[in-house]
């Protein structure tokens, strides 16, 4: 059972990315037409299921199904889009990001310390 909830739609995303003032999001943007993405979300899954603890809202975009968001999240965080790609949000600001195999378990863990 996944720890992290799915982002369908823009309105979605609005409401996510308004509560990072509450609590920092970590966002995945994920292809799955992509075997490094594949990859970047097994480490990304196995990050959330041992991070229960933290107090860090996790969710995952598929980019080529729930393309509006993608887009959307690429403007308002003012980074290229990429995918995979895993951004951490706090006070609707970018505070960490990586992309494809720099996208690891450690890697979580270090930013999200």
């Amino acid at each position: 059972m996944a720890n992290w909830i799915e982002i369908n739609s823009v309105e979605e995303w609005k409401e996510k990315w308004a509560s990072s003032s509450q609590q920092p999001i970590l966002v995945f943007k994920h292809s799955t037409a992509c075997p490094v993405s594949a990859e970047a979300l097994r480490e990304f899954e196995q990050y959330v299921i041992e991070a229960s603890e933290q107090k860090v809202g996790f969710f995952l975009v598929k980019v080529i199904e729930s393309r509006p968001v993608s887009n959307q999240i690429a403007e308002d965080s003012q980074l290229k889009h990429e995918s995979p790609q895993a951004i951490l949000f706090e006070n609707e600001k970018v505070i960490w990001n990586a992309s494809h195999w720099k996208i690891t378990k450690e890697s979580l863990q270090e930013a999200i310390k």
